[in-house]
C-alpha cells in the first residue's frame, strides 16, 4: 500500500531531506519460506519497526523467497560540513517512482 506523500521533503531543525531506501532481503539459500503466517508476521514487524523509527513504508512486497522494502526515513545524525544547514537526498523523484512500480509488480508475473 503506497503512501501518497513519499516525495515530500522532511524538515529538521537545520536540514531539509528526502531519504528513501530500497532494501532487499532473502532467506537463507533463498528458500521460499515467506508464506502465510510467516509472511504476515514479517509484514507486521516491518510496519512496527517503521512506525517506531518515524519511517514511512512507501512500498512493501513479500514474496516466498524475498522481501522488497522501499522506505522513507528521517534524517539521522549527519555531519554538517561548512554550514549547519543542508539538503540530503538518496534518489530523485523519477527513481522513486520506478522503484515503487518495480516493488508493486513483484509476484504479478508469476
Amino acid at each position: 500500500m503506497p503512501f501518497q506523500n513519499q516525495q515530500r521533503t522532511r524538515l529538521a531543525r537545520s536540514a531539509t531531506h528526502l531519504l528513501n531506501y530500497h532494501f532487499v532481503w532473502i532467506p537463507r539459500r533463498r528458500k521460499p519460506v515467506l508464506r502465510g503466517a510467516i509472511a504476515n508476521r514479517c509484514r507486521e514487524l516491518i510496519w512496527d519497526a517503521a512506525k517506531a523509527n518515524d519511517c514511512q513504508v512507501v512500498s512493501l512486497a513479500i514474496e516466498p523467497d524475498r522481501v522488497h522494502l522501499f522506505i522513507n526515513c528521517p534524517l539521522m545524525k549527519m555531519p554538517s560540513m561548512w554550514t549547519s544547514s543542508y539538503f540530503v537526498s538518496t534518489a530523485d523523484r523519477v527513481s522513486c517512482e520506478v522503484i515503487q512500480r518495480y516493488i508493486e509488480a513483484q509476484g504479478k508475473s508469476s
